[in-house]
């Protein structure tokens, strides 16, 4: 049986101004916001080569991290979230 996806994580989610230059303006499903936020990374060569799971931040990611030079992906994740709104 397949699994439902649950309808508040495909909702939706307004990206702020922050984000919005990684991912665009438009409001969108937190799985396409992760989707561009990776394509932004591996288009950029973001990903530490050392440590995969290591993200490094140029200009605009910085500002999504809160002004970090590096985080792992799982922080990764919860510092995006920050940029959006229901």
């Amino acid at each position: 049986m397949a699994k439902k996806p649950n309808p508040k994580f495909m909702a939706p989610l307004q990206p702020d101004d922050v984000l919005a230059e990684i991912v665009g303006s438009k409001p969108l499903p937190r799985t396409q916001v992760t989707k561009k936020v990776w394509a932004y990374i591996k288009k950029n060569g973001l990903q530490d080569s050392k440590n995969k799971r290591m993200i490094n931040a140029d200009e605009k990611l910085g500002k999504v991290f809160g002004g970090k030079k590096q985080v792992s992906m799982f922080e990764m994740t919860k510092l995006v979230n920050k940029h959006l709104k229901a």
